[in-house]
């Protein structure tokens, strides 16, 4: 259910696979304390990158910089955009959304040429009363030659045995960590559920049957 499971395929080929790292370049993720997010950048760093963490508490923060980022901030108490040019003054090359929405608006335009956008998920809209109207993002994508693209984890079924390959190797040398969030009781599994979209869990959220 955590690092050989489906998030952790799911961090291992949306980040590997679509975004292509290379080492020394800069990645931006979000949701950087929960199951994906973490895992994300922990793949990062052994990849060698610059890893920049946003969660939604200091807590979080501080699980997220235990994680080995190298920089890691509550979003909730800080400028996007005034964090992004003090921390990532040469650009953005990864982008691993999980959130979307406004926050996204932002980091997009600090994106350098040829950079990658893995579209993991865009919590931040699952709810929405009305559809977010945003700035046009297509006369950037073009000029900067940017990828962007969607995916979901199961599209990579078929690949899963790679994946786990170096997930478990990773694990067992050590350079992976994935807390549980564990809910007891079966009749708890709707307020589990509904935890993942105030932001209360840490790592991957389980319930306890």
């Amino acid at each position: 259910m955590g690092v050989l499971g489906m998030v952790g395929m799911t961090a291992y080929f949306g980040f590997v696979d679509i975004c292509q790292p290379k080492e020394g370049e800069t990645v931006v993720v979000n949701g950087a304390a929960g199951a994906v997010g973490s895992l994300v950048g922990q793949i990062a760093k052994i990849k060698g990158c610059r890893v920049i963490g946003f969660a939604g508490s200091d807590d979080k923060v501080e699980y997220v910089k235990s994680l080995g980022f190298d920089e890691a901030f509550n979003y909730k108490t800080i400028d996007l955009d005034e964090t992004l040019k003090k921390v990532a003054p040469n650009g953005v090359d990864i982008y691993f959304d999980n959130v979307g929405g406004k926050f996204s608006v932002t980091v997009r335009n600090h994106m350098n040429r040829l950079s990658r956008i893995s579209q993991c998920g865009s919590i931040s809209q699952y709810n929405a009363k009305e559809p977010l109207m945003v700035p046009s993002f297509d006369r950037m994508m073009n000029v900067k030659e940017i990828k962007w693209q969607g995916f979901i984890g199961t599209s990579f079924t078929e690949r899963y045995p790679e994946g786990k390959k170096f997930m478990a190797e990773w694990y067992l040398k050590g350079k992976l960590k994935l807390d549980l969030h564990i809910t007891e009781g079966f009749e708890n599994m709707n307020k589990a559920f509904m935890e993942l979209f105030t932001g209360a869990n840490v790592g991957k959220s389980l319930v306890k049957v």
